[in-house]
């Protein structure tokens, strides 16, 4: 192996470890917290989590034996299972993504009716429809025989190995990645930015009201003003660094592996195999930014987290209590003698 593949052989083991730790530490979290339960969007995370663990443990490990090996790592029948769960968690993870920022929008822009718009039955329907969505693709796909060891990314994926099916798998990549990362991302910009434009209405109001009390507060010391104008600053930024990390993140990590794979469709464009790896190991990294971004930095979550520690915490400090005390009840008796 050269240098190049140790290194991103590495890199898929780093990226494996650190997306199942992740997104069990979120399920933990689900498991153990009713106040995550019963939110709404609670479903939606729970799907990607789920999404995100399967890619650990499917895609990942047989990209990194394809990368060792430098050839199909396994079988006919088990290429075809991991390329088929590629294909079908990949597309749903999008659409989830996209349902969050659905959530999202009509939470922010419609807060009054946001319970009536989003029950628990409009999360299921909403999930129904991706879980179609997303396996109707890989479903073709098998059908056709389009799914295989693709080298370029030395995983198992969608693949063409007969060349008189070029025309039809090119239309079949075109409107897959159409109506997977074009239309998510799509969704994805229309509702944050909707959701930007409410947060910055309300910035602005809350500037408003701040700047009068201040004017009217003469006395007020200087260090207390220096800090109203701060946290206005940081209150306009909060928004749009959130949600430029919900987009941003979308398509750095997904972006070059989908203009990758239409790329690779023209005959003219050679693609270094390195890169059609690295554009892999791109899109496996939103399994590992995804818990992180929607879930485990809120605070919410922070708070479960820190329950569960206390809680263990606790328990082990009662366990060792009781075992100092039991060996000192032990010890008296010879104390005695």
């Amino acid at each position: 192996m050269s240098i190049w593949e140790l290194l991103l052989a590495f890199v898929v083991v780093v990226l494996m470890l650190v997306a199942l730790l992740a997104n069990v530490l979120v399920l933990l979290c689900f498991l153990y917290s009713s106040d995550i339960r019963k939110q709404v969007p609670g479903l939606f995370i729970l799907n990607l989590t789920f999404c995100n663990l399967l890619m650990a443990v499917s895609s990942m490990p047989l990209t990194l034996a394809g990368i060792i090996y430098k050839s199909q790592p396994a079988g006919d029948q088990v290429c075809h299972v991991v390329g088929f769960l590629e294909t079908f968690l990949t597309t749903n993870s999008m659409l989830s993504m996209a349902a969050l920022s659905i959530d999202r929008w009509i939470a922010v822009v419609f807060p009054l009716s946001y319970h009536s718009k989003m029950r628990f039955r409009d999360a299921a329907l909403i999930l129904g429809y991706t879980w179609l969505h997303s396996a109707s693709f890989p479903i073709v796909a098998a059908s056709l025989s389009w799914v295989g060891f693709h080298h370029l990314y030395a995983s198992c994926t969608l693949y063409n190995k007969r060349p008189e099916d070029r025309t039809q798998f090119v239309i079949f990549t075109g409107v897959f990645h159409a109506l997977s990362f074009l239309l998510s991302l799509v969704v994805l910009c229309f509702t944050y930015l909707k959701v930007l434009k409410v947060a910055r209405f309300h910035c602005k109001r809350i500037d408003v009201i701040t700047m009068q009390t201040l004017v009217l507060l003469v006395d007020i010391h200087p260090s207390v003003r220096e800090r109203c104008l701060e946290e206005q600053r940081r209150r306009r930024q909060r928004a749009t660094k959130k949600i430029s990390t919900f987009i941003g993140t979308f398509i750095l990590c997904f972006a070059p592996y989908v203009i990758t794979r239409l790329v690779e469709l023209s005959s003219v464009v050679h693609i270094n195999s390195h890169w059609g790896i690295i554009s892999k190991c791109l899109a496996y990294s939103k399994a590992v930014s995804d818990p992180f971004v929607y879930s485990l930095l809120r605070h919410q979550y922070k708070k479960t987290w820190k329950d569960i520690i206390n809680k263990i915490l606790k328990r082990s400090s009662i366990n060792s209590s009781a075992l100092a005390g039991e060996s000192h009840s032990r010890n008296l008796p010879q104390l005695n003698e």
